[in-house]
């Protein structure tokens, strides 16, 4: 414990921090984690009930009052664009976001804006939210944007012509999609952003059991259960790089734990690894940009259709 307290800030007070998916899984874990440091945390979710449920068990488990819950189901834009004004009415400031949020997808479902539901999900609602926020991250800068991702992008390549299967659907390939989405935009989105005190960057926690899997088969259900690591520890390395003073200033990189079944030790600080070579590629990081502004009602100049 005292080794990993030694990478921790003591102190986050007077810092406000934006977490997606908060209700469950990872997701909490972050979010209790930087209510011990005393920050403040928004927490996005989509269920009201589960919501206000996970607020009141990670206020009680901190001991941090300050915690309050924006309700907003990432898979509708409309309730995205929602979400970032009433997060904008309530406060000046906003220092961290963390794009957790993520879904798996047996069958190819469209959403109410004719999206494939993963894709929405796990990457285009990062895309447009992270978007919408650019102008206060901006203004509280020193500010951190961390994309969750996962070690499945290593095996998808950005197929343009099928990006939301279109031509053919695949839940493995789908969600190893959306995670290759969210490195590419991570990198892409920290060119942008050089020079303006924001960073962002991107994690794989390692294999973690959450909610994602619980619509599984019984047996893949039963084997992560026993096997993978539980939300506490796949969280260490998320809140690291959300406030760590070791990763002041270090912007569009992956990192990655290499412990990845619970009975590993995990190192709280990961380690910064290359992401696959498609990854890196800025003509590919470009055009998935442009076809993300077209999806998302995103105009070149940044500002967003509809949200004025």
């Amino acid at each position: 414990m005292n080794s990993e307290k030694r990478y921790m800030p003591q102190d986050m007070s007077g810092k406000y921090c934006l977490v997606t998916g908060a209700n469950s899984g990872i997701g909490k874990e972050i979010s209790l984690e930087l209510l011990k440091t005393d920050a403040h945390v928004t927490m996005l979710c989509r269920d009201p009930g589960r919501g206000k449920d996970a607020l009141e068990e990670i206020r009680s488990r901190s001991g941090n009052a300050s915690v309050d819950l924006i309700i907003a189901d990432l898979a509708s834009q409309k309730q995205i664009r929602a979400a970032a004004r009433d997060y904008l009415s309530r406060y000046e400031k906003l220092h961290v976001l963390v794009n957790n949020a993520g879904i798996v997808m047996d069958k190819r479902v469209l959403t109410e804006d004719g999206v494939e539901m993963t894709f929405a999900v796990n990457y285009l609602a990062c895309f447009l939210l992270t978007n919408l926020l650019i102008g206060i991250l901006k203004n509280s800068s020193p500010a951190r944007v961390v994309n969750l991702s996962s070690m499945t992008h290593r095996a998808a390549s950005l197929d343009f012509d099928n990006l939301q299967g279109e031509k053919g659907y695949n839940r493995d390939a789908s969600y190893a999609q959306s995670k290759l989405a969210d490195i590419l935009f991570t990198y892409e989105l920290g060119r942008r952003l050089g020079g303006t005190g924001v960073t962002v960057n991107c994690v794989c926690p390692g294999g973690v059991y959450s909610t994602l899997w619980e619509d599984s088969s019984k047996i893949v259900n039963v084997f992560f259960k026993l096997f993978m690591k539980g939300p506490e520890e796949g969280a260490r390395l998320p809140v690291y790089l959300a406030c760590s003073p070791e990763v002041e200033g270090i912007s569009c990189r992956y990192f990655q734990t290499r412990q990845h079944l619970k009975f590993q030790r995990v190192n709280p600080r990961g380690t910064i690894t290359r992401s696959s070579t498609e990854t890196y590629k800025t003509n590919v990081a470009e055009k998935l940009w442009a076809i993300s502004e077209k999806l998302t009602g995103l105009s070149s100049d940044g500002d967003i259709k509809g949200l004025k």
